[in-house]
């Protein structure tokens, strides 16, 4: 038996998010941002943040053994962070840092608006293949590695060290899974070519779970920014035709499994053959359920009243999906623990705390339906150009 069912590894933060008001009505959140304007907050939340953190806290929270891996700083958000993990007894893995300060995010998340993350990487930048714990990987079932567009060295020399250290994991036979954030336009991140880093990074990639923005912007770059010239949101804009191309190019591009997290819209899966994840022996799926999928599954309805911070709801969500794959669940099935702990992870200010486990996860799926229907149902129903 391996000693961690996961280990996750990448990009670690504090995330500082501001208490909006619930009865102050913004439709924007540039009413939030407007020069000159003076908004009063209720309060300053500050939790951990970052794919290592949040997705590592929930995967121990529904009862899994995680080694996180990642780096702080000496600084005072760094004590803070380090005092949370050692609290959830999640601190094994974690290096220490003296030449940067420890990353964090200001989440602006107004009420019914869509987040903006003022991002600082910090000592992030200098996560690199040498700090990854390849014993803790080589004793663990699936490494889950989060964030290339704040790792400065996984996205450099044309993600060289990314499909390096993919191929060496995919390689030690474990399975690998990948997730991602947004580029930032203006950023050197922002000027990479994602879809070479893919193409390189993708054959080695059992896993890979991003938003549906990510996926878009590193895939389809133009067609992006031609959604995000419409107005609104990526996620209500883009056609159900478009996100079925989206997946089968991530598949045909080397991934065994696909899952793209799409917000209120739901959750979309895409699979090739996942017998090149069964010949790992880490887990096993029910290759007749799993083979040649194209899914989506509705997003459970969330309670407005209920709603305190959306930050980490993806992560949430990837972390349910790849312990429901580590239970050798069905595809519909997992994606339906997926939708509920991204729902759930609304209602959270700590997730590790606020987070249910996975028994009232599991009774929640038994009593409240959602639909899963194949993509190509979609299509006919909504027309080739609809959207959801």
């Amino acid at each position: 038996m391996k000693k961690y069912d996961a280990v996750i590894a990448g990009y670690i933060c504090i995330d500082l998010i501001p208490a909006f008001k619930k009865d102050v009505a913004v439709n924007e959140v540039y009413d939030v941002l407007h020069p000159g304007r003076l908004v009063e907050i209720d309060g300053m939340e500050s939790t951990l943040g970052g794919v290592v953190a949040n997705t590592g806290m929930a995967m121990k929270k529904f009862s899994k053994r995680v080694f996180l891996n990642g780096l702080l700083g000496t600084d005072f958000i760094g004590k803070m962070a380090r005092e949370s993990l050692e609290k959830y007894g999640l601190l094994e893995g974690i290096r220490i840092v003296k030449e940067k300060g420890t990353a964090f995010g200001l989440v602006i998340a107004p009420p019914d608006v869509d987040r903006i993350f003022l991002e600082s990487p910090g000592c992030s930048e200098l996560f690199d293949l040498h700090h990854i714990d390849y014993d803790a990987v080589a004793d663990s079932r699936v490494f889950h590695f989060g964030y290339p567009p704040l790792l400065k060295k996984f996205y450099r020399q044309r993600g060289k060290q990314l499909a390096s250290l993919f191929k060496k994991v995919s390689e030690m036979g474990v399975v690998t899974s990948l997730d991602f954030s947004l580029p930032d336009t203006e950023s050197e991140s922002g000027k990479v070519n994602w879809t070479d880093i893919l193409k390189i990074t993708l054959p080695y990639t059992n896993i890979f779970v991003p938003s549906l923005e990510e996926a878009l912007k590193i895939t389809f770059p133009y067609e992006y920014t031609m959604l995000e010239a419409e107005g609104g949101t990526i996620v209500d804009n883009t056609p159900v035709d478009l996100i079925k191309e989206l997946g089968e190019r991530l598949i045909a591009w080397g991934a065994n499994i696909v899952l793209i997290k799409a917000a209120h819209k739901g959750l979309f899966l895409w699979t090739g053959d996942v017998a090149a994840i069964n010949r790992k022996q880490t887990v096993c799926l029910p290759e007749a359920e799993w083979n040649n999928r194209q899914l989506w599954c509705e997003a459970y309805p969330a309670i407005r009243e209920k709603i305190i911070n959306a930050s980490g709801a993806g992560d949430t969500s990837a972390a349910a999906f790849l312990t429901a794959v580590l239970n050798g669940e069905s595809p519909a099935v997992a994606m339906k623990y997926a939708a509920i702990a991204g729902k759930n992870n609304l209602y959270c200010n700590n997730i590790f705390e606020d987070m249910p486990g996975w028994t009232i996860m599991t009774k929640e799926l038994k009593e409240a339906s959602v639909e899963v229907r194949d993509v190509k149902e979609l299509l006919v129903n909504e027309g080739n150009n609809g959207k959801l």
